[in-house]
């Protein structure tokens, strides 16, 4: 399923680092210590499987014990064959030998190993989706005596529940990505749960929907802890003592210091850059810190207007590291030109770049400072940086400036508190702003000047600005 809509920049971990992390996982290590195990006289079964009476060898070869050991270690084979560390030689004879992939293990490069792990993930993914065993085989018995499995008994439909593992995965991938400090806490399984079963204009949930949510929980508990061990998430499961109380009230209304009890997830740094691939295969945008390293000023600054502060910063931090300072002033400061929407806030990102520049920069700022779009821009540089025999701006220059910063912080953040202050301080610190502002020649003084309006607490100050914006749009024609 493929969408359009463009998502907030992971940050990455490096490739040799994420690869060490994929081969240390259990899954990983265990199909790949099985692959090395096989030999002539292993055998397998129709589907790739192994026997049943090669299972316990499998398994002691593991260091399994107890009675999941022989269903671990057949996991592990499966997942040995799905990616390639096992090849099936002769179906009817079931030989097997080890598979091209097994060498990039160890030979290959990080993004060899973790394509391979990636293969490992989509095994598990789809072994987190069906219903466990016990459900399977009383589906098939009931199936009217036939031996083929009964899915309407089952109460199962397998691409609404592949559907419902994504849709959760999805949200723990926002959630993780979203915030400056990506993935540092911990998300209750609770607020998972109804991420994808509460409707977003339900105020306040029903019964009926907090019993789903219970339900969905339990069946996220289960897929949690297969998902794990394959290094997607860390994860602290659900206390058997709430699943074990069958009077245990719906698990959305958990008191705050109970949270721990009802299950914690958490995406790895592996599990980040995962779910980043798929969703990368099933046509998202998903952009990564430092994609943007290698591409021209223009694309660092249209790309970064919607990233949070702290990936934006890092992005052009990657980005000034591949050039020199003085070379990657200009650069920036051509590209922040342009009387489009877009440009007050491409204004904004260049001047929060340079300021990353240091004093190198100070030739490329002082070659703008009779810009009409950038010589107000120069002029805060400068100033800030210390330098010396700045020329004063024009009262024409000041204005414009204001017009653009306010520009870009609503272009950027939306009606904010922050930009509820500014427009205050404007107001409050210039006495008759408005009749000089409705005249600045900049194509959103009538925007601004609206926004103005809407924002000041002030009734008398909204409606000078409203007044205002009106002539402007007089004088603009429109």
């Amino acid at each position: 399923m493929s969408d359009s809509s463009i998502l907030q920049p992971a940050r990455l971990r490096p490739e040799a680092e994420l690869a060490r992390d994929a081969l240390s996982t259990p899954v990983l290590s265990r199909a790949a210590r099985l692959a090395r195990w096989a030999g002539p006289a292993t055998r397998v079964d129709a589907g790739g499987g192994l026997v049943d009476e090669q299972l316990p060898d499998a398994a002691a070869e593991l260091g399994l014990s107890g009675e999941d050991a022989a269903a671990d270690a057949g996991e592990a084979w499966r997942v040995a064959v799905d990616t390639g560390l096992v090849e099936v030689v002769d179906e009817e004879e079931g030989t097997v030998r080890a598979g091209d992939e097994l060498s990039l293990l160890t030979a290959g490069s990080p993004q060899d190993v973790l394509s391979v792990w990636l293969g490992a993930l989509e095994t598990v993914l789809g072994d987190a989706s069906v219903p466990d065993l016990g459900g399977l085989v009383d589906a098939i018995a009931g199936g009217e005596g036939s031996g083929e499995l009964d899915l309407d008994a089952l109460d199962w439909n397998p691409e609404a529940e592949a559907e419902f593992l994504d849709g959760v995965l999805g949200n723990l991938y926002l959630l993780t990505v979203g915030e400056d400090k990506a993935g540092d806490a911990p998300v209750p399984l609770p607020a998972l749960a109804a991420s994808v079963i509460v409707p977003d204009d339900m105020a306040e949930p029903s019964n009926d929907v907090l019993e789903q949510v219970s339900d969905a929980m339990m069946r996220l508990d289960d897929q949690f802890r297969m998902l794990e061990p394959v290094g997607l998430v860390e994860y602290q499961p659900v206390d058997e003592a709430l699943m074990a109380d069958a009077d245990e009230e719906p698990a959305a209304q958990v008191d705050d210091t109970d949270v721990a009890r009802y299950g914690l997830v958490r995406l790895t740094p592996l599990g980040l850059y995962g779910l980043r691939t798929r969703l990368l295969e099933a046509g998202f945008e998903a952009p990564a810190v430092g994609d943007l390293a290698d591409k021209g000023a223009d694309a660092l600054l249209d790309g970064t207007a919607a990233y949070p502060p702290a990936a934006a910063h890092a992005e052009t931090r990657h980005w000034l590291e591949r050039r020199r300072p003085l070379e990657a002033a200009r650069e920036l400061l051509a590209a922040a030109r342009g009387s489009d929407e877009g440009a007050p806030l491409r204004r904004l990102r260049c001047q929060q770049a340079l300021s990353l520049v240091g004093a190198a920069a100070e030739p490329a700022l002082r070659e703008v400072l009779d810009d009409a779009e950038l010589g107000g821009l120069a002029r805060v540089w400068l100033a800030e940086h210390g330098a010396a025999d700045v020329p004063p701006p024009s009262e024409a220059m000041i204005f414009w400036l204001t017009i653009d910063t306010v520009a870009a912080q609503l272009a950027a953040e939306g009606n904010s508190e922050e930009l509820r202050s500014l427009v205050e301080g404007l107001a409050r610190q210039h006495s008759g702003f408005f009749d000089t502002a409705w005249r600045v020649g900049h194509p959103a003084t009538a925007d601004v000047l609206e926004a103005m309006g809407r924002l000041h607490p002030d009734k008398r100050i909204a409606k000078e600005a409203r007044k205002a914006a009106f002539k402007a749009r007089s004088q603009q024609g429109n």
